[in-house]
């Protein structure tokens, strides 16, 4: 799903670049994931994909610890956060979604924005695919 061609193009529409490598999934311990690999940075996506609530919350809740959390966000998924660099972390069913941009410069995106603009663009955008998001 973050990895497919179809979210790729979906992302690149929203932020205004593609991608300059292929997207290449992993997949490691309930972990999926990929780069999006862009000329001057790139975003990291993950879904962990857990076995039920109170796993979801516990890991939820370490992403917290281990980024930090400048604010919540209303209206996504079940719960989600920004964390102090822009990134976003997104809470829905027994899956949690982070879209790391710690790897992009400030200003990203045609037409060039705030590099948390790119983060939540690209989480709405996931969990837009994502059934009942």
């Amino acid at each position: 799903m973050i990895c497919e061609q179809e979210a790729a193009d979906e992302v690149a529409a929203v932020i205004g670049i593609k991608t300059i490598k292929a997207v290449v999934p992993t997949w490691s311990h309930g972990l999926y994931s990929c780069r999006y690999v862009y000329p001057n940075g790139e975003i990291v996506l993950s879904v962990k994909e857990l076995p039920n609530q109170a796993a979801t919350d516990a890991y939820f809740a370490s992403l917290r610890r281990q980024h930090g959390e400048q604010r919540t966000w209303a209206n996504l998924g079940q719960a989600a956060f920004v964390t102090p660099n822009g990134s976003m972390v997104v809470r829905k069913d027994d899956n949690v979604l982070f879209v790391d941009i710690s790897r992009l410069p400030a200003q990203f995106g045609s037409p060039p924005t705030a590099r948390a603009n790119a983060a939540l663009n690209v989480a709405t955008t996931i969990m837009g695919c994502w059934t009942g998001a």
